[in-house]
């Protein structure tokens, strides 16, 4: 093995990065995302055909809850930062809105944290218990 260079596994070869590699520090992270939205009454069965397109549309979505004048939406974002999975959470949706045919709702409540508070939450029997079982249901 020439120096520097790790064990090869399955055909590839690492090689070491040497004593001056640093981690790069804007890589993206895992956000978990409580995106709420209200508004005027709309028919049950159209509100929940409006998320289950929304989940089909955006893969990482975890769960909705809905009623009649309002849902919370909750999944997971990757992003570089606290801002950017804002930014994302903050548009989906007015961007989804016309192709999922959702409700013409306000987002009333947004709340993004990093993986390990929502872990830390959830071991301490704070927050929203992990969504389960994934997918559409009513409040």
């Amino acid at each position: 093995m020439r120096p520097g260079a790790a064990a090869s596994r399955g055909g590839l070869t690492s090689v070491a990065a040497g004593a001056g590699y640093e981690e790069p520090q804007d890589l993206p992270r895992l956000w978990h995302v409580t995106l709420s939205v209200s508004g005027a009454q709309a028919p049950l069965k159209e509100v929940r055909r409006g998320l289950e397109q929304l989940a089909q549309d955006h893969p990482f979505l975890l769960t909705s809850r809905y009623a009649g004048d309002h849902a919370e939406i909750r999944y997971w974002e990757e992003a570089r930062d606290l801002h950017d999975a804002a930014a994302v959470a903050l548009r989906l949706w007015g961007e989804h809105r016309q192709s999922a045919r959702l409700p013409p709702w306000e987002i009333v409540g947004l709340e993004v944290i990093d993986r390990e508070t929502y872990h830390q939450r959830l071991a301490e029997g704070y927050g929203a218990p992990p969504a389960t079982p994934v997918g559409v249901h009513p409040f």
